[in-house]
C-alpha cells in the first residue's frame, strides 16, 4: 500500500488544499493511506478533526509528511525549499506550468521525483474529469463577476422604482473559454446586458444560447482564427488584432464592466484593453483582469492589486480568485486529483502504475525517472477540436433588415397563395364528385383540424401544464363532434366517429392521471 499526502500551501494568500476529507475517503477505496499536514485545510474550512474522522493521519511537522508518503499532492508549484524535501521515486502532483518554470523543472529533475502537472492534462474527452484548469477557471469566471459587482456602484439589473428608473449595467467579457462562459452565465443571471467576444467565431452560438450578445468583427479573412491544438485560442494576425482593438474602442464608452480572460498557452497574456480604452470609460466603471498573473490583458493591471485610474475606473488584478472560494475550489481540485489517481491505479490496489503509453498520463507527466518529458507528444486521441467556423455573420443595418423582412414576407405570401389555390382546387374536385352529405362531414373535419392546430401550436413551450388542460378541452370538443356524427347514416362516418370518441377519451383520462401524479409530487408528506 502506497501513502498519499498533502502539505499546507506556502504561497502567501493561497487558501486551497489538494486533499479534502471526502477525496481522502475515495482514495482509501483505491487502496491508499492518506496523510495531511496539520492545518493544511483550515483556511478552506476543513479542520484536522474532520480529516481524522475520514481516516486521515495528521502530521504536525511537514518534514515528517514528506519523509513518510509516496505521493505528494499540492496546489501551487513547489518552492525551492519544498523541492529539497522531495526524494528519489516520489511522485509530485500539482500545478507546475513547465513552460514558465524551466529552472524549476531542472531542480525537481535532480531530486529524482516524478512530476504530474495538473495544468498539462490534455483536453480530450476522457480527461475532462481531471481538467483542473477548467475547474479553477469556472470558479474564477464566476468570482470575477462577483468582485465586479462588489466594486460597481450600481445594480447589474435594471430597476424601476418610485425614486426613478435605473438602467441595467452593460458587461463585456473578452474570451469565451471556461472562465469567460462562467462569467457570461453569472452576468446574465444578475440581469446585466452582456456582450462577449472571442477570436473563435464558432463559440457565438454558445454565447447567444446563454442570453448574451456575441460581438462580431467586420473582418473578411477569418482563416487565422479558431482554436489551436488542445482547444485553446490561437494567436491572431496583426490585421485581425487591429480590427479587434477598433471594435473595443467603439464599445468602451458604453461598457460599465469589462472582464478579460484571454490567455494563450506558453505565452504572456495578450494586451487587449489598452490605456486609451480605459480613458474612454465612464468613472466608476470596473475592469476585472483574470489574466493578471501572466501580465494581464489590460495595460493598467497590477498583479494582485486593485488600482484606480486617473478617470476613476477600477482595475482589479487579483491572482487568487479560486482561493476567494477556497472550500469549493479545494473540493473540485481534489476531485480532479482523485480521478488522476484512479487512472494511475488501474488495479485499485494502492500502487501507482505510471503508464507512459496512456495519453492522459503521458501528457500530464513533465518529469519521469530522472528525465524531463516536457513537452509531450500530441495525444493519439484527437483533442477536443474546434468546430468549423460557420459562415461569417455580420450585424445588419436597419435598411438591410427591412429588405430581408420584405423578401421573407413575399415568400410567405407566395406560399400561402399556393396553399390556398391548392385547397380551392381540391374542394372544387370533391364538390364535383362527392355526395352532399360527405361535404357536410368534410367541412366539420377541416374546421376541426384548423382550429385544433391553431390552438395547440400557439401555446408557449413553457406552459406545458396549461397545454395539457387545453388538449383535454380540445379532446372534449372532439368527443362532442364525434357524437354528433355517429347519428349519420354513413357506415364509414360512424366508424371514424367511434374511433374519435375512443382516442379522445384515452387522451382525457390519461391527461387527468398525469396531472394527478404531478400534483402529488408537490404535496407535503
Amino acid at each position: 500500500m502506497m501513502k498519499f499526502g498533502s502539505p499546507r500551501e506556502t504561497t502567501p494568500g493561497e487558501l486551497r488544499v489538494a486533499l479534502t476529507p471526502e477525496s481522502a475517503r475515495e482514495l482509501q477505496k483505491l487502496g491508499y493511506a492518506c496523510f495531511v499536514e496539520a492545518g493544511a485545510g483550515l483556511a478552506a474550512g476543513f479542520t484536522d478533526d474532520r480529516y481524522r474522522a475520514a481516516g486521515v493521519a495528521v502530521f504536525d511537522k511537514v518534514e515528517d509528511l514528506y519523509a513518510e508518503v509516496d505521493v505528494i499532492a499540492k496546489v501551487r508549484p513547489p518552492e525551492a525549499f519544498e523541492v529539497e524535501r522531495l526524494r528519489d521515486g516520489q511522485t509530485l502532483i500539482s500545478f507546475f506550468y513547465p513552460a514558465q518554470n524551466k529552472e524549476l523543472l531542472d531542480q525537481v529533475k535532480n531530486s529524482g521525483a516524478n512530476v504530474i502537472a495538473m495544468d498539462m492534462v490534455p483536453r480530450i474527452s476522457r480527461a475532462q474529469k481531471m481538467d483542473a484548469l477548467s475547474s479553477m477557471a469556472n470558479i474564477a469566471g464566476y468570482r470575477a463577476v462577483i468582485e465586479a459587482g462588489n466594486n460597481f456602484g450600481r445594480f447589474f439589473t435594471g430597476q424601476v422604482t418610485a425614486a426613478g428608473k435605473v438602467p441595467p449595467a452593460k458587461v463585456l467579457i473578452i474570451g469565451a473559454g471556461v472562465a469567460g462562459l462562467a462569467a457570461v452565465g453569472t452576468a446574465t443571471s444578475l440581469g446585466a446586458i452582456t456582450y462577449a467576444f472571442d477570436v473563435r467565431p464558432e463559440v457565438a452560438e454558445q454565447i447567444e444560447s446563454m442570453g448574451a450578445k456575441f460581438v462580431y468583427l467586420d473582418f473578411k479573412d477569418n482563416s487565422q482564427d479558431g482554436a489551436a491544438t488542445g482547444g485553446y485560442a490561437a494567436p491572431s494576425s496583426p490585421e485581425f488584432r487591429e480590427k479587434q482593438l477598433e471594435k473595443f474602442r467603439e464599445l468602451a464608452p458604453e461598457i460599465d464592466v469589462v472582464i478579460t480572460t484571454a490567455l494563450i498557452p506558453g505565452r504572456d497574456a495578450p494586451k487587449l484593453w489598452l490605456a486609451d480604452m480605459v480613458a474612454m470609460m465612464k468613472p466608476g466603471s470596473v475592469i476585472v483582469d483574470l489574466a493578471a498573473e501572466r501580465g494581464g490583458n489590460c495595460d493598467l493591471t497590477v498583479a494582485g492589486q486593485r488600482v484606480v485610474s486617473d478617470n476613476g475606473v477600477v482595475v482589479i488584478g487579483y491572482t487568487d480568485f479560486p482561493s476567494r472560494m477556497a472550500t469549493q475550489a479545494s473540493a473540485l481540485y481534489s476531485t480532479n486529483i482523485r480521478h488522476m489517481m484512479a487512472d494511475l491505479t488501474p488495479g485499485k490496489d494502492g500502487r501507482i502504475v505510471h503508464n507512459m503509453e496512456d495519453d492522459v498520463i503521458r501528457g500530464a507527466t513533465v518529469i519521469y525517472q530522472g528525465e524531463i518529458t516536457y513537452p509531450p507528444p500530441p495525444p493519439k486521441v484527437q483533442a477536443i477540436a474546434a468546430q468549423k467556423p460557420k459562415e461569417k455573420m455580420k450585424e445588419q443595418t436597419p435598411e438591410e433588415k427591412r429588405a430581408a423582412e420584405a423578401v421573407a414576407f413575399k415568400a410567405q405570401t407566395r406560399n400561402q397563395g399556393l396553399l390556398l389555390a391548392g385547397g380551392t382546387a381540391l374542394m372544387l374536385l370533391i364538390g364535383a364528385f362527392a355526395p352532399p352529405s360527405f361535404m357536410n362531414h368534410f367541412v366539420v373535419f377541416a374546421l376541426a383540424c384548423f382550429i385544433g392546430f391553431q390552438v395547440i401550436w400557439n401555446v408557449s413551450h413553457s406552459l406545458h401544464t396549461p397545454l395539457m388542460a387545453v388538449t383535454n378541452a380540445v379532446s372534449g370538443i372532439v368527443i362532442l363532434g364525434a357524437l354528433l356524427q355517429i347519428g349519420s347514416g354513413n357506415w364509414l362516418v360512424v366508424i371514424l366517429a367511434a374511433l374519435s370518441v375512443l382516442v379522445a377519451t384515452i387522451n382525457i383520462v390519461g391527461g387527468f392521471l398525469v396531472t394527478r401524479r404531478m400534483l402529488a409530487m408537490f404535496q407535503k408528506s
